[in-house]
């Protein structure tokens, strides 16, 4: 397995936001768009990272936006769209992915991440903190959590 950051591979990112779109059912061009502007330096957020297989299929990716359509938008940057193929899960998969987007997110000055999720008890595993309840867009409850991302 290898772990892409798409920053630096932008040549997946036609496949990458393809595959993000089967999953979660956005818009392609929200992915494309997003992904693009990942490659501008300037920018911290956003960001995304896929989980290939030395075939080269994507298995898993997850990515940091400014907001995962939730009414808090003063907790920035989210975590977002975090999801590993059935096959794949409970192989470390998920933990690694975590671990990177931590470490990546340090690295670019960000102090603090954020995530919303119908979730509970998952995240709590990689050391994630409940913060509060918020809504997302269609006004249904999320619990938001919270990490430094320094160790």
């Amino acid at each position: 397995y290898e772990l892409i950051k798409l920053r630096e591979h932008p040549e997946w990112i036609e496949q990458a936001a393809q595959w993000f779109t089967s999953k979660w059912h956005l818009p392609l061009s929200f992915y494309q768009e997003s992904m693009a502007e990942s490659l501008r330096l300037k920018n911290v957020v956003p960001q995304w990272y896929i989980f290939i297989t030395a075939e080269q299929k994507i298995v898993a990716g997850a990515g940091v936006i400014n907001n995962d359509f939730h009414d808090r938008s003063d907790l920035t940057p989210n975590l977002c769209a975090l999801f590993v193929e059935k096959e794949y899960r409970n192989q470390g998969i998920a933990k690694e992915i975590l671990a990177t987007i931590r470490k990546d997110m340090e690295k670019l000055g960000v102090q603090q991440l954020y995530l919303a999720t119908d979730y509970s008890g998952f995240y709590e595993k990689y050391d994630w903190q409940f913060l509060t309840m918020a809504q997302d867009n269609e006004g249904i409850p999320v619990y938001l959590y919270q990490i430094k991302t320094k160790e």
